[in-house]
């Protein structure tokens, strides 16, 4: 039996008339607007216990999806169940909306709905994935090259809380890479320009600003309540308290760092997995001495190449808060944008590591600054 497939203004005179018009477009989807008097019943919810929604297979059903695609398939699966008396709205809701007859939006949260609709179609996010991302609090050290790119996109991903740590100013010089910042914003401090941008784009998003250099004496406060925490920070003295305090707290540290035109990406969670997971010191038992790891402003960057790395780290924050993928845990990721080649090297953890070693109790926070410096 073929389905019957009838024109918006004949389902609305059929809806008018007693008929029961069933939505089976997703709650995102209708989010932007439903056909009057339609209640909405997803396609799988439908088509996996039609009597749910349906109780009468003598009733008129009249579907309704997006462009007609999906109602016809629901149709088919109705009228295999025994309704009998089903119809496909031809062109769907676009149809509908387009021949002017009334719509109507539904209750809910329609700032959520629209906004991560992308993510709400992919089975491995969906609203419950989403809905973790909203809850979740991140600690982005360092609003430059790296965080720039990396905040951008987790505050468009809707991670619920980020917090900003840097202590310095924007400077047109970093105008070339640091993407969160403008002209106009010269002079003011990197976190409240970079508030001021990703506000912009998210105003859901809590933005938490920290203005100060990150010491021992101020670390564990910062990152306490952290679900994780991003390294975007441009000096090895940071890079290996970030480590050590994420140890000790058992927090998952995103690493990055970029050097003229290449870069790396790993993910750093001994604190969790002590003897499974490295740590940064594993990977760098002594830091390099300063002559032979000069900063950007000393020997320059290429200005996207931050953002390629930065924007892998924010990948992997979402991957990590939803529980999806396999992380870059036990793998550095290395980039040499010149021949556009990424290398990926295994890490093992160190057994004799002096701060994630198994069974080997925290040793206490140093002179990082000594430390890095070879003093």
């Amino acid at each position: 039996m073929d389905i019957e497939i009838i024109e918006p203004a004949e389902a609305r005179r059929r809806q008018r008339a007693g008929a029961v018009l069933v939505d089976v477009r997703e709650a995102h989807e209708q989010a932007s607007g439903m056909a009057e008097g339609a209640f909405g019943v997803p396609q799988s919810r439908l088509q996996a216990a039609p009597t749910d929604a349906l109780p009468e297979p003598d009733a008129d059903v009249l579907l309704i999806c997006e462009t007609g695609a999906r109602s016809q398939q629901c149709a088919q699966a109705l009228m295999d169940a025994g309704y009998r008396r089903v119809a496909s709205v031809q062109g769907g809701t676009r149809r509908w909306r387009g021949e002017a007859l009334p719509l109507v939006r539904p209750a809910g949260d329609h700032d959520f709905l629209e906004r991560y609709s992308r993510h709400l179609r992919l089975p491995e996010v969906g609203e419950a994935g989403q809905r973790k991302l909203q809850a979740a609090r991140v600690v982005v050290v360092g609003a430059g090259g790296l965080g720039s790119p990396a905040l951008f996109y987790l505050a468009a991903a809707g991670v619920g809380t980020l917090v900003l740590v840097d202590d310095d100013i924007v400077d047109r010089s970093n105008l070339q890479r640091q993407i969160l910042h403008t002209e106009e914003r010269i002079g003011r401090a990197k976190v409240d320009s970079a508030r001021q941008a990703l506000s912009a784009l998210n105003p859901s998003v809590a933005i938490e600003t920290r203005n100060e250099r990150l010491t021992s004496t101020n670390v564990e406060d910062l990152l306490e309540d952290a679900d994780l925490v991003l390294d975007g920070a441009d000096n090895f003295a940071v890079r290996y308290l970030l480590n050590d305090a994420c140890i000790k707290l058992r927090k998952p540290l995103v690493h990055g760092a970029v050097h003229r035109f290449e870069g790396h990406a790993s993910v750093f969670d001994a604190g969790r997995h002590r003897g499974v997971s490295p740590c940064y010191r594993c990977l760098f038992p002594e830091p390099p001495p300063p002559e032979a790891a000069p900063n950007c402003s000393e020997a320059g960057v290429l200005g996207v190449l931050p953002g390629i790395i930065g924007m892998i780290q924010a990948t992997e924050v979402v991957k990590l808060l939803l529980g999806i993928g396999e992380p870059l845990t036990g793998r550095l990721m290395h980039l040499d944008a010149l021949s556009m080649r990424f290398r990926e090297m295994r890490l093992e953890p160190d057994p004799e590591c002096p701060v994630c070693a198994p069974g080997r109790a925290f040793p206490g926070y140093i002179d990082y600054e000594a430390f890095c410096s070879g003093r």
